[in-house]
């Protein structure tokens, strides 16, 4: 093996470490929300200086790959995915930590459970988990075939945000004294939603480094 094919399995190596580590977070977000867990929920809050610690490492070991080895076609495209992809994976570790911190804030848990089952939270938890798991097996093995398939379940959650702001108003006509903290749990599914996008983000860049086509503003939306 070349030395620069190593220095790029390196760096795939510190992003798949990175994905683990968000997914991770992901799912005990998903766990600690459901379950009212705030012990969890400090656990995923103290975890997340370590996500940022990868998108720096990561950020910096490929910016020195570039300045090394002024790398070309597929190679340079599988960098400059990677750089993207930590970044987001960045952001989705927010949002992850987002979820943990309205845990945390402990007060707002008397919403009614058939309000939260309405609102399909566990089944946007469990699309967003599949999604940011499907897209690291496509990274992994470069086939780029699932992505519609994962793409197509961002407009799933899409939906399920959409439908959220009926379902919480409706509730609020007949329960108006929970308007604080409606309007916390509808700041929760946006970032939610905005898990689905980026997850969605992060399949275009490996369509990028793999077929060399970009999807950013076109098929999507």
């Amino acid at each position: 093996m070349k030395h620069t094919e190593k220095e790029l399995q390196s760096l795939k190596e510190e992003v798949s470490q990175m994905w683990k580590l968000v997914l991770s977070q992901l799912e005990k977000s998903k766990q600690a929300f459901l379950n009212s867990d705030i012990e969890l929920a400090r656990e995923i809050v103290s975890r997340e200086k370590r996500v940022d610690a990868f998108e720096l490492k990561i950020d910096s070991d490929c910016e020195n790959y570039i300045a090394l080895y002024s790398p070309v076609a597929i190679d340079l495209r599988l960098v400059l995915s990677l750089i993207k992809i930590s970044n987001t994976l960045e952001r989705i570790g927010d949002f992850a930590e987002g979820v943990a911190r309205h845990v945390i804030a402990d007060d707002c848990n008397k919403i009614s459970t058939q309000v939260i089952e309405e609102l399909q939270l566990e089944k946007m938890f469990d699309t967003l988990i599949s999604m940011l798991s499907d897209s690291f097996v496509a990274l992994e093995s470069e086939n780029t075939k699932v992505s519609g398939k994962i793409l197509a379940k961002d407009d799933e959650i899409d939906t399920l945000y959409h439908n959220s702001i009926d379902i919480l108003t409706n509730y609020l006509q007949s329960e108006p004294s929970f308007i604080r903290c409606a309007l916390k749990l509808m700041l929760l599914i946006r970032k939610l939603e905005r898990i689905g996008d980026h997850c969605s983000n992060i399949v275009e860049e490996i369509v990028f480094y793999v077929d060399a086509k970009v999807l950013k503003h076109g098929v999507k939306k």
